[in-house]
C-alpha cells in the first residue's frame, strides 16, 4: 500500500538565533500539530532547504547574526522555492506588506501563541486538527 502524504504533519522550519525564543516558537509550531525543524541562522536553514523537499512554512526571525538577516531569507527563499509560507518576526522592527515577500505574514514580538498558531493554520489550509492529523475529525 503506497504511503498518503496527506497524513504526515506538515514541516516548518523555525529560524531563530535565540535558543529559548526559538524553544517556545518549536513549542508553538508543536502545539498546531506540525512537525518543526530547527535552524539558527539563515545559512543553516538554506542548507536545510536544500537538503529537504519537505518544508511548508518557514517561521524566521528578522535580526540574526551571519550572511543574511530573516528578511534577506525570506527573499531569498521566496524566490527559490514560492510555494513555502513564510511568517517573520521582530520585536524591534514592524516591516510593512510591501517589505516582504508576497503572502507572507509579518508579527512582532513577543509572539502571541494563538495568533501563531491560528495563522500557520490558515496558511497551510488547516483550521481544526484532531488528533489524527485530520482537519474534519473523520477517520482516516
Amino acid at each position: 500500500m503506497p504511503l498518503d502524504h496527506s497524513l504526515l504533519p506538515h514541516v516548518v522550519l523555525v529560524v531563530e538565533d535565540e535558543m529559548m525564543l526559538r524553544m517556545r516558537v518549536v513549542d508553538m509550531v508543536e502545539d498546531a500539530g506540525f512537525l518543526p525543524v530547527e535552524a539558527v541562522d539563515a545559512d543553516e536553514a538554506m542548507a536545510i532547504l536544500q537538503s529537504r523537499s519537505d518544508i511548508v512554512l518557514m517561521l524566521t526571525d528578522v535580526q540574526m547574526p551571519g550572511s543574511m538577516n530573516g528578511l534577506q531569507l525570506a527573499h531569498a527563499v521566496h524566490e527559490r522555492w514560492p510555494p513555502i509560507k513564510i511568517i517573520l518576526a521582530s520585536g524591534q522592527l514592524k516591516l510593512s506588506g510591501n517589505e516582504i515577500p508576497a503572502d507572507s505574514r509579518f508579527f512582532g514580538k513577543p509572539l502571541q501563541s494563538g495568533e501563531i498558531i491560528a495563522e500557520m493554520r490558515e496558511m497551510l489550509g488547516r483550521t481544526e486538527i484532531d488528533g489524527t492529523g485530520n482537519t474534519d475529525g473523520s477517520a482516516p
